[in-house]
């Protein structure tokens, strides 16, 4: 039987100064956020903004960055005029041929569709938000997200593009998805510390969970903060418990330097000590366990 792997009992500073020691102006630079932050002009913009970002967050950095200046120039610079000024037809007509990964104009002319019915209706992505939360907890909350985003089951209209309805999963359908995209969004929307833009005000930061991307999950998995090896709802719950006990304020603090550690070659994902030398949690990685005392 394997043993599982567990952080040093320092684990909590050896993470605390990794987070002191980040060059977040780097990082940010090469974050999807950094293309986000211009286009919230005010809280609803920024709702606006961070809901299509987070769809569009899917492959490297600088192709989502990308695939979000195009959006931004469809909507000529002003992603709340396009959502509530701007008719569904014309909509249509600046998107038509965009495209980012599978990612359609079409399915983002129907996700402009969905948020103007929704902002009609005097509701925001933060009261449907809230309203799921306090029916199921966080993952109640992404749930209802991801049902108003999808639309109704027999809505009248013009039917969801097709695929449109995949790109909004959530942790209670029956594949108990991790939703990195929608929990990007809420932390996004929810932490007011920097990068992050704080749109919302009625959700704690301890409530939060992590989005659980490729590289957050290596780190986590060879950190210790999960056992399990494939990404789940239960893993982003294991991850999230476990910086919890590090920061029950604000877990998810860490999230963009553990992200970014990866996304920036700080981790190169196998022992160089080189590279691994000054990482601040070396001591408790998984790939040099037994070998610490011998390189420290």
């Amino acid at each position: 039987m394997v043993r599982a792997h567990r952080p040093t009992p320092e684990f909590a500073d050896h993470l605390r100064a990794l987070y002191d020691r980040f060059p977040f102006d780097r990082s940010l630079a090469d974050d999807p956020i950094s293309v986000v932050r211009p286009l919230a002009l005010d809280a609803r913009r920024g709702e606006i903004a961070g809901i299509f970002a987070a769809t569009l967050a899917i492959g490297n950095t600088t192709a989502i960055r990308g695939a979000i200046g195009r959006l931004a120039d469809a909507a000529e610079g002003d992603l709340g005029h396009f959502i509530e000024g701007t008719p569904s037809a014309e909509r249509r007509r600046r998107l038509r041929g965009f495209q980012h990964r599978w990612i359609r104009g079409d399915q983002l002319a129907y996700l402009a569709d969905r948020l103007e019915t929704m902002y009609a209706a005097d509701e925001t992505l933060e009261t449907v938000f809230v309203g799921g939360m306090k029916e199921a907890g966080f993952a109640g909350g992404l749930d209802a997200l991801a049902r108003r985003l999808r639309g109704p089951a027999a809505a009248p209209g013009p039917r969801p593009p097709r695929g449109y309805s995949q790109l909004f999963p959530s942790p209670l359908d029956p594949t108990h998805s991790p939703a990195k995209r929608l929990t990007l969004f809420v932390r996004w929307m929810v932490r007011a510390r920097y990068p992050d833009l704080g749109c919302w005000h009625s959700v704690p930061t301890g409530e939060l969970r992590v989005p659980l991307d490729q590289h957050v999950h290596w780190i986590a998995y060879n950190l210790g903060l999960t056992q399990r090896r494939t990404r789940s709802w239960a893993t982003v719950e294991e991850v999230t418990g476990a910086l919890r006990q590090i920061d029950p304020i604000d877990p998810v603090k860490f999230d963009f330097v553990l992200c970014h550690t990866g996304i920036s070659g700080d981790c190169p994902k196998e022992r160089q000590m080189s590279v691994c030398g000054p990482c601040a949690v070396r001591p408790d990685c998984r790939l040099w366990r037994g070998v610490r005392s011998a390189v420290a």
